[in-house]
């Protein structure tokens, strides 16, 4: 009787092998991928080294060293990012504060020299309005400053040299048209009143030219009813405007 032939031994874990090999391979190809993305002589190293911990058994240590940089860049940004923000807010808070301290001056010119009635002043968005009812400076539908009010005009001015923001003098009527041998319209009057208020503050109050600016809107900005006297007088206006410094950009040319 023949005897069976012994059955061979099959190896089921041959394919671990395989699996091994690719694996290696696979982490091979994303290393060498990764350090492509930036060659230079310090990514060189990382893949020199990252091969011999692979090898070996190790874990690599690419991307440990970008993974810092990663996070130092990002807490430096964070750092500049705030940092800037209280600068800018240090930058409004004084701001603020200069031109609060010339309202407060030219309020108390104001008082001394009896003029609550004709000139006001006000803290806005843009900056300090130092409001003035044209009657204070000029004769009806005329645009010369009355020359014994200038002196008062020039005070104003040279408070407001105190600090080096820009100024823009606008002029306002009412809506009651006007025409007559000089001012075709209450356009050409306003404009023609704020560019005299100007030459007042360069010529005597020495502001420098560069930081003041004309401009006329006849009735088109009312700041009351013109249905009305009062609202009438209240429109009949020069705005004398010191503007926020947040706003320099707008009105210096020179930069551009």
């Amino acid at each position: 009787m023949r005897k069976k032939k012994p059955q061979e031994h099959v190896n089921t874990e041959r394919y671990m092998l395989t699996y091994s090999d690719m694996i290696t391979l696979l982490m091979m190809f994303f290393i060498v991928m990764y350090a492509s993305s930036n060659v230079d002589a310090i990514k060189y190293k990382q893949i020199s080294d990252s091969f011999k911990v692979a090898f070996s058994g190790g874990q690599t240590i690419v991307g440990s060293g970008d993974s810092m940089d990663v996070k130092n860049k990002s807490s430096h940004n964070n750092s500049k990012e705030s940092n800037g923000q209280v600068q800018n807010d240090k930058a409004i808070t004084q701001e603020e504060n200069r031109l609060n301290q010339v309202k407060q001056t030219i309020d108390n010119y104001i008082k001394e020299n009896n003029m609550t009635a004709s000139v006001n002043t006000e803290i806005e968005e843009r900056g300090l309005v130092v409001s003035v009812r044209d009657t204070l400076f000029f004769d009806s539908g005329k645009a010369d400053v009355k020359p014994e009010l200038e002196k008062k005009l020039v005070e104003i001015g040279k408070i407001l040299n105190s600090i080096d923001n820009y100024i823009r003098v606008e002029g306002h009527t009412d809506n009651v048209p006007i025409s007559n041998y000089k001012y075709a319209d209450n356009l050409d009057l306003s404009t023609a009143r704020a560019a005299a208020v100007v030459r007042v503050l360069i010529k005597e109050s020495n502001i420098n030219p560069i930081r003041l600016a004309a401009m006329g809107y006849g009735d088109q900005r009312p700041v009351a009813s013109n249905n009305t006297e009062s609202g009438k007088a209240s429109n009949r206006r020069v705005d004398i405007v010191v503007i926020d410094s947040k706003f320099n950009a707008t009105e210096d040319n020179t930069k551009k």
